[in-house]
């Protein structure tokens, strides 16, 4: 197909999938159900970040984890005590143990005692090309902390591995895109849609293959960048809107 029968076609699969109906199925579900805007951040981190393996495990997963936190999140890591932090020393998803759960605690405890949003460790320039500067900064401020555990570095993406941050970049996805279909919650400013990198899952990239948007063989950051090149000719304002439609090709169509 040419370039406007691809758009066309990736357009209505948007309008399809950027629905509420979408929600209860996917890891975004975790965040919506709060409303407090620091809940909605810690939240979403924490799901994004569990975000492999199938939808209802990682929901499941997510669920358990802030039930621990008697769900609210925010609170609880501005005032637990710490005999608090006992209950998550058997907390496990695949290879997200306890250790990592209770590092990515206190890192999040530190954080906002100091700062009203997670929006301030991801700083972004007007003049970026796109968020890869502050996924860096974000990896390298994550783990400033003393004595950090080496083995929690493979659950934060950094550009510098040459990962594709596939989880990191849906996270900065649902707090930065704007709109008013009720899905993304578009709570940060400092980080323009346009700036932001396509999540580059194991459907998207299949997906993206078919309709010859990335022709990179390996999947890691250039091939990110790659797909997101190829969606800002059909949206330069709102390249990873077509997230929705390339995911859902993929899962729910089996394109």
């Amino acid at each position: 197909m040419n370039a406007q029968e691809l758009k066309s076609f990736l357009d209505e699969r948007v309008e399809m999938y950027n629905q509420p109906g979408f929600i209860e199925n996917d890891p975004i579900c975790i965040p919506h159900y709060y409303s407090k805007k620091q809940d909605i951040e810690i939240a979403g981190f924490f799901a994004a970040t569990l975000a492999w393996g199938q939808r209802t495990t990682i929901i499941k997963k997510s669920k358990e984890l802030f039930a621990l936190m008697d769900n609210a999140p925010h609170d609880f890591l501005i005032n637990h005590h710490l005999k608090d932090l006992k209950v998550f020393e058997q907390f496990k998803h695949r290879t997200f143990n306890a250790t990592d759960c209770l590092y990515f605690i206190r890192f999040l405890s530190e954080h906002y005692k100091k700062n009203d949003s997670l929006e301030s460790a991801f700083p972004v320039n007007t003049d970026d090309n796109d968020v890869e500067k502050a996924l860096i900064h974000f990896h390298k401020l994550f783990f400033a902390l003393e004595d950090f555990p080496p083995r929690t570095k493979k659950h934060i993406a950094t550009p510098v591995r040459k990962s594709a941050c596939k989880r990191i970049n849906m996270y900065l996805r649902w707090m930065v895109r704007k709109d008013k279909k009720g899905v993304d919650f578009g709570l940060w400013n400092s980080i323009s849609p346009a700036q932001l990198i396509c999540p580059c899952d194991l459907h998207v990239e299949r997906v993206a293959r078919k309709l010859k948007l990335i022709t990179r063989k390996p999947v890691d950051w250039l091939t990110a960048v790659e797909l997101t090149l190829a969606l800002r000719k059909l949206d330069p304002k709102d390249p990873v809107k077509y997230d929705f439609a390339l995911f859902g090709l993929g899962i729910e169509e089996r394109y």
